[in-house]
């Protein structure tokens, strides 16, 4: 059944139970929320929307409600995964939102497909764009595996780097190691590992925090602290199933490359706003207040060039 609007909004009656069982409140320090979906359904919708339990407005708005108590600075646009056809559609409709001064939102990770014959035709008067920041294909769901390293795709990612771009890497854990070799074949680009590398929470990690490790050790890849709670779509969760994910990210790439993302409203799937960033600052609260303050804000500002 789809989240009522109160749901949608960032409340569930089990997170906010989670939320509140270990105490503390949201972060107050400025933040960059660094992976933001954003859809206005009366001029842009996906495909994987239908059944989804997200097929409802997520607009400014409707973020701002969400995130009521946090101190959200700035936020970066992220790509909702559109039919190709409609990524010039997207595209502008992002940098409409970069422009408007009602809002935070400033920059955008715009939705392509590298391997294409025309991509360079495509990103390269894009690319010239200040609000344009980055690019993203979704790696999973219908996309077969290997893709990632395909010698067109690998182009399409190297021709981000010549232009100024970065690239997005969504992907599912148990394909990270084409992931890596797909950094390491475009040195030049730099790449942002989005929600962690999508690793099985409530699973075996073993295998995800190997491939992580050989992730972290190429300099050009930062890792997006993001869309853990997602995984949990009406299962029960806690800080420690969050930690050991949480903790190997900050250990793997250290505390200049790792960056906070709320994956709103796909985060509501699992719970709300608020409650992954109140897990996320328990879990890192023995940190050095520096370390925090680059996962929380700078690190994001600076690898997504928001000034």
């Amino acid at each position: 059944m789809p989240p009522t609007r109160r749901e949608f909004l960032g409340w569930t009656a089990a997170a906010a139970t989670v939320a509140t069982a270990s105490g503390g409140a949201a972060p107050t320090e400025p933040i960059v929320d660094s992976h933001v979906h954003i859809w206005d359904l009366a001029r842009i919708r996906a495909p994987w929307m239908k059944g989804s339990g997200l097929e409802q407005d997520a607009r400014w708005a409707e973020y701002r409600e969400a995130a009521a108590g946090l101190d959200v600075a700035k936020i970066v646009y992220v790509e909702i995964d559109v039919a190709p056809a409609d990524h010039p559609l997207e595209a502008r409709l992002a940098i409409e939102l970069c422009r408007d001064p009602s809002n935070p939102i400033a920059g955008a990770v715009i939705g392509g497909r590298p391997a294409d014959d025309d991509f360079a035709a495509y990103i390269e008067p894009l690319a010239k764009d200040p609000a344009v920041k980055g690019l993203r294909q979704v790696l999973h769901g219908g996309t077969p595996p290997g893709t990632c390293v395909e010698p067109s795709f690998v182009r399409g990612v190297r021709k981000l780097g010549e232009v100024g771009l970065c690239f997005d890497l969504c992907m599912r854990h148990a394909e990270l190691a084409d992931g890596a070799k797909l950094v390491e074949s475009a040195p030049e680009t730099s790449f942002v590992l989005d929600h962690c590398g999508n690793p099985p929470i409530f699973g075996d990690l073993t295998a995800w925090k190997k491939d992580i490790d050989r992730m972290a050790k190429s300099p050009n890849v930062v890792g997006k602290v993001s869309g853990l709670v997602s995984q949990a779509q009406g299962r029960e969760w806690s800080d420690e199933d969050l930690a050991p994910v949480v903790l190997h990210m900050l250990e793997a790439f250290g505390p200049d490359r790792v960056l906070y993302g709320s994956d709103w409203p796909v985060c509501t799937l699992g719970a709300p706003m608020t409650a992954w960033a109140e897990s996320l600052r328990r879990i890192t609260a023995d940190r050095p207040e520096a370390e925090r303050r680059k996962l929380w804000h700078d690190n994001a500002a600076r690898v997504y060039r928001l000034g």
